[in-house]
């Protein structure tokens, strides 16, 4: 058989007897040695320009600058492993590659930009009823609620494989014709300081990608918007749930913002916000799939929602696995310990009193500094340093036991200014007290009684 391209070659050199039709067998004439030359050049040049491939090449070492793919659709697959235009995986299933290395960009470090997206702390409780104006409920995420409808709010064990917990909103009072001015969000709040590595405001500002796992009891359309508190500008996009009662998973990408930039400090910098419903201010309009000035009354934060929960009565959605990550590819979620998580929460609330098979549990020892009604302290450590100074409330039946006798308690707050990490607070009771008393201050046969701490954004 003629040898008309190499891969037609055998590797035994006595059957190797003529190339393209020309005799190389013994005893070939000479003539026809230098057309054999130039076809096997010819050979071995289309094998350098890429149009003619070896059927199964096989190298212990190979040094190249660059491996381009025979045919522009298929990529190049190395042992069953396809990479094509920036995605790297099997051939049926691509994954976009979003790093030029795994130590930096997208891979590196801690990835989700949100605390508690899977919503497994809850320290303020697991559910709350009757509910109509802001709250929080699951740690870092608040429903915002104004004149729509009555709410609870929970922590709920209902969630999609791989996660715990999930946060669920359902309505127990409806309200199927909001006001212009009603609405309905679930949203999250985020520090300008932990949002400067999106270089927003600059020409290198990055994309901004958010993940998360929905399921409501209706179908229909819901905005997800990414605000810019510090500039007054947002962004949006309508997410639509298909199907009732299912686990859905959603990403969206939003373009880096080149002209308003985050501020570099503890304050209100952002929200990611969930709108649910609402009245003609926020509906009527179309959703900014652009960044522009934000408002409240020209209809585009919630331009395309649709879905208008708690319209009747028994509605629900939920929300868990949510992840707000930089550049422009939804990677798997960043899982991290309850006790990692717990600490980020308590940055901006903490809690005490919590043990509620214990009536009688210790907060710390109160110490009287003078004579009178007022002039107790009481040092109190936080776990982690708060985002700033805390403000303080209480609830339940408190007690001094010993030599300190404050009688009933009539308040608890911050004394001598305040700190965000140790906080002295000054008792106010009905009995006066002597200076240098000191007793133990706990709850007075009261298993919910708490003092919490509060530095929320």
């Amino acid at each position: 058989m003629a040898k008309n391209n190499i891969t037609q070659y055998d590797a035994t050199a006595a059957n190797n007897t003529d190339i393209d039709s020309i005799n190389i067998a013994e005893g070939m004439a000479a003539s026809d040695v230098n057309n054999a030359i130039r076809s096997l050049m010819s050979h071995l040049k289309n094998m350098d320009t890429g149009s003619q491939a070896l059927t199964s090449p096989s190298f212990t070492a190979m040094s190249t600058d660059t491996i381009n793919e025979k045919t522009s659709t298929n990529g190049v697959a190395i042992d069953s492993v396809t990479l094509k235009d920036g995605e790297l995986g099997t051939t049926a299933s691509p994954v976009p590659i979003n790093s030029s290395s795994l130590n930096g960009g997208q891979f590196g470090g801690r990835r989700n930009l949100i605390i508690n997206g899977a919503m497994q702390v809850s320290q303020r409780g697991t559910s709350f009823t009757s509910q109509t104006a802001d709250h929080y409920f699951v740690d870092r995420f608040k429903l915002g609620a104004t004149s729509l409808g009555t709410w609870t709010t929970s922590q709920s064990t209902d969630s999609p494989d791989g996660f715990a917990y999930s946060a669920k909103i359902e309505c127990t009072t409806a309200d199927a014709s909001p006001a212009s001015t009603d609405l309905l969000y679930f949203y999250s709040r985020f520090e300008g300081q932990n949002l400067q590595q999106l270089k927003f405001g600059t020409s290198d500002a990055e994309s901004v990608t958010i993940s998360f796992y929905v399921k409501c009891s209706k179908t229909g359309v819901f905005t997800v918007n990414w605000r810019n508190q510090d500039a007054g500008r947002s962004i949006g996009s309508d997410v639509t749930i298909s199907s009732a009662d299912t686990w859905e998973f959603k990403t969206i990408t939003f373009a880096g913002d080149t002209s308003g930039a985050f501020n570099n400090d503890n304050e209100w910098s952002a929200n990611l916000e969930f709108f649910l419903n609402g009245g003609t201010n926020y509906t009527s309009g179309n959703t900014l799939t652009s960044y522009a000035s934000h408002s409240n009354t020209n209809g585009t934060r919630a331009g395309g929602t649709t879905l208008a929960l708690g319209a009747n009565i028994g509605e629900t959605i939920q929300f868990t696995g949510i992840q707000v990550e930089v550049g422009s590819v939804a990677t798997p979620f960043e899982h991290r310990s309850f006790g990692e998580e717990l600490g980020l929460c308590q940055r901006y609330f903490n809690i005490f009193g919590t043990d509620t098979s214990n009536a009688f549990e210790n907060f710390g020892i109160a110490v009287a500094f003078g004579s009178g009604a007022g002039n107790i302290r009481m040092p109190m450590n936080m776990p982690v340093t708060m985002r700033a100074i805390p403000s303080v409330a209480h609830s339940g039946a408190f007690a001094c036991i010993g030599q300190l006798n404050i009688g009933t308690l009539s308040s608890i707050g911050l004394a001598d200014g305040g700190s965000p990490t140790n906080i002295m607070l000054n008792i106010t009771g009905s009995n006066s007290v002597s200076s240098g008393d000191v007793s133990p201050f706990r709850s007075n046969n009261d298993v919910d009684a708490f003092i919490s701490f509060d530095s929320e954004l």
